[in-house]
């Protein structure tokens, strides 16, 4: 599958230690496709996840050098608020991999449907309806975590990380709500209000375009557990390295 490859869109940081103006360039070409609508394909949004797992790699290197100790202990207010913001982040990364495990059952199911050719209407439907809850619900919980913004500032330079942290989550959640999204379309294309299609096409004993399609849905849900499994990996580190430097 295509989401399995590296896209050529996105610029990669070239040092083994990226400073800070890379990782922001990083995470602002991150933003800048995942906020263009044509542009927001699987492979785009999971290569995006991957990327920004990436990013909070190198963001717990720079979290780990003695030079910024300082000037996280000085932003410590700020820190300790990100702390508690990314716990939602962490908590909706673990949620959605739940989510996806759902998803893969659902379609899976429906794929069945179509091999025994039962051509069951009322329980494909009830299938296509379970999806439809189950991104329902992941979009309630992308609405929450987006709703988590920062009441404090700072004017100082020495926050920096800080402020890093926070723009990654921020960028996070609005990929992994273009996962969201995207899962809801290609469902609807799948043919997910016309289940008649596939009812049709099952008795017809064929393979169905609606079957091709709901194997490369349950693909992409594969690749998108396997991108948000990654980022949730490099999160976990991240607030490790964050804890550390603050009982110091």
């Amino acid at each position: 599958m295509a989401g399995h490859q590296r896209s050529t869109s996105w610029p990669s940081m070239a040092h083994a230690h990226p400073n800070k103006t890379e990782m922001q360039e990083a995470l602002q070409s991150i933003a800048s496709l995942m906020s263009t609508p044509a542009a927001a394909t699987m492979e785009v949004v999971c290569d995006g996840l991957r990327r920004l797992g990436d990013v909070y790699s190198h963001i717990d290197e720079a979290i780990c050098l003695h030079s910024n100790h300082n000037q996280l202990v000085r932003g410590k207010k700020r820190l300790e608020e990100e702390m508690e913001r990314s716990l939602q982040v962490l908590d909706l990364c673990s949620t959605l991999q739940e989510t996806f495990s759902d998803l893969k059952m659902t379609i899976q199911e429906l794929q069945l449907q179509m091999v025994l050719n039962r051509g069951d209407l009322p329980v494909a439907q009830t299938k296509a309806q379970s999806y439809a809850r189950l991104v329902k619900k992941a979009k309630h919980q992308l609405k929450k975590a987006a709703g988590s913004k920062s009441t404090s500032s700072s004017s100082h330079d020495d926050a920096w990380l800080v402020s890093l942290l926070t723009t990654a989550r921020g960028i996070t959640v609005s990929a992994l709500r273009s996962a969201v999204e995207l899962l809801a379309k290609q469902m609807a294309t799948c043919g997910a209000s016309k289940w008649s299609l596939i009812t049709k096409s099952m008795q017809k004993r064929r393979v169905s375009c609606e079957e091709v399609q709901l194997q490369a849905l349950e693909l992409g849900i594969v690749d998108l557990e396997s991108s948000v499994e990654n980022l949730f990996r490099s999160l976990i580190q991240t607030r490790v390295s964050l804890l550390n430097t603050l009982s110091l």
